[in-house]
């Protein structure tokens, strides 16, 4: 024999019975909001490029003994010196398979980059700044120049004692 609570019928809580009560109320509001239907809104093209997240990095490399923009995609925003050291660990894989080179070398790297009032950027190299090529300083000044957003700007390169005349990047 089945025995069932007091105040119970047919052996449900009164709690599920207020649940489904308040179940079915919220139902009908919702059902009843006044939205009503209408036509597709027109509105404009969808997105296009790159996505998810993506900053865009300019650097400059050589190929065929000149400089040349590339342009790579991060997860996040670099520091100006980062950017840099990128110059040093050179071409990827795929920008190498393209011509890419760097004349850049890796004692250059860690950079400091500074910015003055008159807002002129200087670089700090590692290494003294006349022991590079005048390409590897061009490939500085410019990837230095491309991540300042504001009006072109003079670069002072300067590395242990040794300071090259303030540039802009001649591309």
């Amino acid at each position: 024999m089945r025995t069932t609570a007091p105040g119970t019928r047919s052996g449900r809580r009164p709690w599920a019975r207020r649940a489904l009560a308040a179940s079915l109320v919220s139902l009908v509001a919702v059902a009843g909001c006044g939205v009503q239907p209408s036509d597709a809104i027109s509105a404009g093209e969808p997105p296009s490029g790159a996505v998810g997240p993506g900053w865009k990095i300019t650097l400059y490399l050589v190929k065929n003994g000149r400089l040349s923009a590339v342009t790579r995609l991060s997860d996040r925003p670099l520091f100006r010196a980062d950017t840099l050291a990128l110059l040093t660990a050179g071409p990827s894989v795929m920008e190498q398979a393209d011509g890419f080179t760097t004349d850049v070398p890796p004692k250059a790297a860690p950079f400091s980059v500074t910015t003055k009032p008159d807002g002129r950027l200087v670089v700090t190299l590692s290494t003294r700044a006349d022991e590079l090529s005048s390409l590897a300083l061009e490939q500085i000044a410019c990837t230095t120049a491309a991540t300042k957003q504001e009006t072109p700007t003079q670069i002072t390169i300067t590395g242990t004692g040794k300071s090259i005349d303030p540039r802009n990047c001649p591309e």
